[in-house]
């Protein structure tokens, strides 16, 4: 395992002792889709954002699914082991402190996200997620200890491919596990809403990462 396995931006903080966010793109997207977001959320944060490594038609994702909606559950736990395996290649390759280290992320690249809190607790000290629902489909994650993790989901009602229900069984299973989860939705659909965001914004900048 080296930094240079995913295609990456790393882009040093501006802002002394900033913290870092880890970028996690959504389907079809790539490495540089949510530098904006990551400027918006943490403005002077340092952000390191990779590619997902699956091919889906010509679109990157960061594991396969079935179909619409339905995720192969084996390969996102084995290709999250992967990314978290990247994750401390890289806290050493850019000196990071993970206690800083936020991950954030929307749709396929947020339930990636989620994967990484339920599945490795510790690799990231707090997630901003958006459209995100609970990533391992049908089985009940480990008992892991999720205390002092701060996490942010943003969700639309309304959305047809994260099901509502799928977002609240997330922040369920987050706070089952002793995460301080801040959930917030708004009326549409598949998107990030600007709304949200704005809170997204508030939220991280109120939670000392």
């Amino acid at each position: 395992m080296a930094v240079d396995d995913y295609v990456h931006v790393w882009e040093p903080a501006t802002e002394p002792g900033a913290p870092t966010v880890l970028l996690l793109h959504g389907t079809g997207a790539d490495e540089h889709d949510l530098l904006p977001l990551g400027r918006a959320l943490a403005p002077g944060a340092a952000l390191l954002s990779p590619r997902g490594r699956v091919d889906e038609n010509g679109m990157n994702r960061w594991f396969r699914r079935l179909r619409e909606g339905v995720f192969d559950v084996d390969d996102l736990i084995e290709r999250t082991d992967h990314l978290a395996a990247w994750i401390e290649e890289a806290i050493e390759a850019y000196a990071l402190s993970p206690e800083r280290l936020v991950v954030s992320g929307f749709s396929n690249g947020a339930n990636t996200g989620a994967a990484l809190l339920l599945l490795h607790p510790g690799v990231v000290s707090g997630a901003a997620l958006f459209a995100a629902g609970a990533p391992l489909q049908g089985r009940e994650p480990d008992p892991v200890d999720l205390s002092g993790t701060k996490v942010f989901l943003g969700s639309g009602v309304a959305d047809p491919i994260t099901t509502i229900d799928q977002a609240r069984l997330l922040g369920s299973q987050l706070e089952e596990r002793g995460a301080q989860v801040t959930e917030r939705e708004h009326p549409g659909g598949h998107q990030l809403a600007p709304d949200v965001l704005a809170q997204a914004r508030s939220w991280f900048s109120e939670s000392g990462f």
